[in-house]
């Protein structure tokens, strides 16, 4: 969410707009889409969503941390937007007027508001629940994609805030503070990065160790805190309702999970995605995909993967953020997903969408180096720390040669690294040629990382030819590895068949004829990279993740049908399963 210019938004949400509006952005945000100005028509159409209001002034009409918060359309007055601060003191953001609407990316999910609203004078307002909101959503496609563009374009401009909002402090280099990057990163939450030396003054006698920390608007410090810990502080976790049991529940927010999901929740069924860290999967790794159809100028796996973000949103997709899962469980048709902390969620049915991660190097110490100096993705955050630098990209897949070809517009020289004898048989053709052509690539064939040196970061490593024996070895700080792919299947170990590597098994290979996507289990499903004989592409794991809705549509109606002949029976026996599940 960083490059505003390649964000989605449809051609027709730009109304006319007074840029006064805008109070304080420093980003090269699209003013238009930003904050656009409804129409007359579109104002009328609205008011059969919601209710007027008439709100005194100064009155807020939410504040940050708030769930859920209603959409507010102004009729006559006005609603400032207020950024948090770590001096206590809030700042002004934007002013909505006449005919603008209130909310930003926080309007289309369940997180926390990360702003305040309150109005200026005394306002009349249109007030809009986010239940109304859903509706609304499907029903105005023009109003919904003008809602849908402003949200994000708006987030991206608090992004830019950098002196307001959570600071992030920590150590140069510090595996555990590029972790935290990167997670506030993928889910486009708005932070400021404070990087400081071991010996800097600013520690001021407090340890490395406690580094790093994240400090709240409130003033309160969270050190070290984990991926689960700070989503559920920030309100970045969406926790499922433990009342609903869901038609779909989606395992994986890749391109194979997010279009299920956008499938199925188009198609009226009700949706949950279920991800540990943020949309995208090994996908949103890659830092550009030139054969993906549509993009003709290439497209990243990030930018792809907030669309496919943003479509499952629009759609009234729920995700349950920042929690792994731990097992699954069916009673009577109905599964029930346990998820790390203890959360149940029952769902009809399940696409395992969980994809695959790349194998680590075969070094004895590769791991005291991962996040420092060893990476698994090669996208514009890690092109931070090589500029002008040698780097080492290891692997033959297209992942592997979309590194080599994006990281050579940034490094002093980039060394690609295979086992096999050549690229033919594991890389497209386009990727071959970009390599061959580049003068600042080296491929080197047959080869092998042996060693990897450094004290608190990567500092040298030594590969091996293993034909000729010949060792090099070179001044290198980063190493990218993206070689083959570990299955995310340990949460199905004993539930349903796998393969001898751990991917799932479907279709014939469980006896399921004409259901190529049907696991051992009834009504679990399995698509993408996680899928064994998948062919492992992008393009492939969403045409198996749309597809796939179509099969689980046939499910349900057969399941609901041997419950009972009434219809309505089909949900009493659901009520009662549930009742054996104590979800």
């Amino acid at each position: 969410m960083t490059t505003p210019q390649d964000q989605l938004g449809p051609d027709d949400a730009a109304h006319s707009n007074d840029s006064t509006t805008v109070k304080a952005i420093t980003a090269d945000v699209r003013l238009d889409l930003a904050f656009p100005t409804l129409s007359e028509e579109m104002v009328q159409r609205l008011q059969s969503y919601g209710r007027e209001e008439i709100v005194p002034e100064y009155t807020t009409l939410y504040t940050l941390g708030d769930r859920d918060t209603d959409m507010f359309v102004v009729l006559d007055g006005g609603i400032e937007i207020l950024l948090p601060s770590l001096n206590g003191v809030h700042k002004a953001f934007a002013l909505h007027r006449k005919n603008h609407f209130s909310g930003e990316f926080s309007l289309l999910n369940s997180q926390r508001a990360v702003t305040e609203a309150r109005t200026t004078v005394e306002s009349r307002l249109l007030r809009i629940s986010r239940k109304e909101l859903r509706l609304l959503m499907r029903a105005e496609g023009d109003i919904a994609n003008i809602i849908v563009s402003a949200a994000i374009w708006r987030r991206i401009g608090i992004n830019a805030e950098a002196s307001s909002g959570i600071v992030l402090r920590g150590c140069a280099g510090d595996a555990d503070l590029m972790h935290l990057q990167r997670f506030f990163v993928r889910n486009y939450y708005p932070h400021r990065t404070e990087e400081i030396t071991h010996n800097d003054s600013s520690l001021k006698g407090q340890s490395a160790s406690a580094l790093p920390a994240v400090v709240l608007p409130d003033g309160r410090t969270l050190i070290r805190p984990t991926v689960m810990d700070l989503a559920d502080e920030l309100g970045i976790t969406e926790m499922p309702d433990p009342n609903t049991t869901y038609d779909v529940a989606v395992v994986g927010g890749g391109p194979s999970g997010l279009a299920a999901a956008v499938y199925a929740a188009s198609e009226g069924l009700s949706t949950i995605v279920i991800e540990g860290t943020a949309p995208g999967g090994q996908a949103g790794t890659s830092s550009k995909i030139e054969n993906y159809l549509g993009f003709p100028t290439g497209v990243s796996g990030a930018q792809l993967a907030s669309r496919g973000h943003l479509q499952a949103l629009k759609f009234g997709v729920h995700f349950a953020i920042s929690r792994n899962i731990i097992s699954a469980q069916q009673v009577d048709g109905v599964h029930r997903l346990t998820l790390a902390g203890g959360t149940n969620v029952c769902c009809r049915s399940v696409v395992v969408a969980s994809g695959a991660q790349y194998r680590r190097l075969s070094v004895k110490n590769h791991s005291e180096f991962e996040n420092r100096g060893v990476y698994y993705a090669a996208t514009a955050m890690e092109s931070l720390l090589c500029r002008e630098r040698e780097i080492i990209v290891v692997g033959g897949g297209n992942s592997a040669g979309q590194a080599a070809v994006f990281m050579a517009g940034f490094a002093k020289h980039v060394h690609h690294i295979i086992r096999g004898h050549s690229l033919e048989n594991t890389m497209s053709q386009y990727l071959i040629s970009r390599i061959d052509s580049s003068p600042h690539i080296t491929l080197y064939t047959d080869s092998e990382i042996e060693t990897l040196k450094g004290d608190l970061a990567l500092e040298c490593v030594t590969w091996t030819n293993r034909q000729t024996g010949e060792t090099i070895t070179k001044p290198v700080t980063s190493v990218f590895v993206m070689i083959g792919a570990e299955p995310n299947s340990g949460w199905l170990f004993g539930t349903v068949k796998l393969d001898k590597k751990g991917f799932v098994l479907t279709g014939n290979e469980v006896g399921f004829e004409g259901t190529p996507y049907a696991t051992s289990v009834p009504g679990l499903y399995a698509v993408g990279d996680v899928r064994a004989n998948s062919v492992k592409r992008v393009a492939s794991a969403v045409g198996e993740g749309s597809v796939v809705i179509s099969d689980i549509h046939r499910y349900l109606s057969d399941h609901r049908n041997r419950f009972a002949v009434q219809p309505d029976s089909a949900l009493e026996a659901i009520r009662i399963a549930n009742a054996r599940l104590t979800c």
